[in-house]
C-alpha cells in the first residue's frame, strides 16, 4: 500500500499535505461522484433488476352455506395468505472511460530519495480513490455517502432525495382489516386489506467540500497547481471508474433481500401478517339458508425483513 502526502505550495515553498488535506481531498472524490453516480438506482413499475421482495396478508376463507344447519367449522374454509410481489428498484451501471494516466496526470511527492516525483495510478488509488469507495459502501447515510442510497417510511428525508420524485412506493406491508369482516355481511369479500408502512427508495446528497489543490509536472516537467475545474474533473470520472469497474475489489454494487452481502442502508423493510388460526362466524338467512365463514384473526407477526445493502467487490 502506497499511500501518499502530495504536495502544495504555502509561503512560497512547496509542502507535503498533512493527514487533513488528504481526507479533504478523499471528501472531495465522494462529492464528485455525489453529483453523478456511475452505480445508480431508480424505481420502476416492475421487473427491477434487483431481487423482487414478497409483502404477504391474510385474507378469509370462502363461505359455506347449507339448508338446515350452520356449516362446521371444520368443514368451512381456513383464511389463506395472499402474496403481493414487489420488483421495483433496477440498478443501472455507467459506462466509464477515465483519462489515461501518462506518468505525469497524478498529484507529484517527495519520493523516499527527497526527489519529486508523480504519483503512480496505484499511489492515487490508495491515497484517494480507495478511501472515498470505502466512505461510500459505509453503513451510514451522511453526506460522505452522497450519491448512494437508502430506504426509508418516509417521502422526506433530510439530506437526500425520494428517488422517484413522486413519492413512488418500492414497498407497501399490508394485512388484512379486520374491522372490515362482520358475520351480518357473509359472505364477505375475501380480501381486504389495510396499508400499514410504506417504504421509499432514496438518493443521499453530497456535500460541497473546501480543499487545497495539490501540484502536478506538465509534459515539460514544470511543476504546476491544478485548476479547480480539471482536477475536479480527474477525480470524478476517476472515482466513478472505481465505484463500478475498477476490478480491485472496489466496485460498488446493491441487493436487496432478507439475507446478503454488504452494509445495510437505511429502514429495514418489514413485512407483518395476522397469526390466527381464523375467526369462524355464523350468518342466519332464513330457514332454508344457514351461513358460515373464517376471518383473518390473531397477533401482528413478522413474516420478513428485508434490507437494502451496499456491496463492496
Amino acid at each position: 500500500m502506497a499511500v501518499r502526502k502530495p504536495l502544495y505550495y504555502t509561503s512560497g515553498n512547496l509542502k507535503e499535505m498533512d493527514t487533513t488535506l488528504v481526507n479533504q481531498i478523499v471528501d472531495q472524490c465522494v462529492y464528485q461522484y455525489s453529483l453523478n453516480p456511475s452505480v445508480s438506482l431508480s424505481v420502476v413499475s416492475n421487473s427491477g433488476s434487483l431481487a423482487a421482495i414478497n409483502d404477504t396478508r391474510k385474507q378469509a376463507g370462502a363461505y359455506s352455506t347449507h339448508v338446515s344447519s350452520y356449516p362446521s367449522e371444520g368443514t368451512t374454509a381456513e383464511p389463506s395468505t395472499v402474496t403481493v410481489t414487489y420488483d421495483k428498484i433496477s440498478e443501472t451501471r455507467a459506462s466509464v472511460s477515465p483519462t489515461s494516466d501518462t506518468g505525469k496526470t497524478w498529484p507529484i511527492y517527495y519520493n523516499g530519495s527527497g526527489n519529486i516525483q508523480a504519483m503512480s495510478l496505484t499511489d492515487v488509488k490508495d491515497t484517494f480513490l480507495h478511501p472515498a469507495i470505502d466512505l461510500l459502501a459505509a453503513a451510514t447515510t451522511g453526506t460522505q455517502q452522497g450519491g448512494t442510497y437508502h430506504i426509508s417510511t418516509s417521502t422526506s428525508v433530510a439530506g437526500s432525495t425520494e428517488v422517484s420524485g413522486a413519492s413512488t412506493a418500492i414497498f407497501v406491508d399490508t394485512r388484512a382489516d379486520v374491522s372490515e369482516y362482520t358475520a351480518g355481511s357473509i359472505p364477505e369479500t375475501l380480501d381486504q386489506p389495510e396499508n400499514i408502512t410504506s417504504y421509499y427508495l432514496h438518493r443521499v446528497t453530497g456535500a460541497v467540500i473546501s480543499y487545497t489543490e495539490p501540484y502536478y509536472l506538465d509534459a515539460s516537467s514544470n511543476i504546476k497547481e491544478y485548476t479547480t475545474a480539471a482536477f475536479n474533473s480527474l477525480i470524478q470520472e476517476w472515482t466513478r471508474y472505481t465505484a463500478v469497474s475498477s476490478g480491485d475489489g472496489y466496485s460498488l454494487a446493491y441487493n436487496i433481500g432478507a439475507s446478503g452481502s454488504g452494509n445495510t442502508r437505511g429502514s429495514g423493510i418489514v413485512d407483518t401478517i395476522l397469526d390466527g388460526a381464523g375467526n369462524y362466524q355464523q350468518r342466519y338467512v332464513n330457514t332454508d339458508d344457514y351461513r358460515a365463514q373464517e376471518f383473518p384473526n390473531g397477533s401482528t407477526t413478522t413474516a420478513a425483513t428485508y434490507y437494502l445493502r451496499i456491496n463492496k467487490s
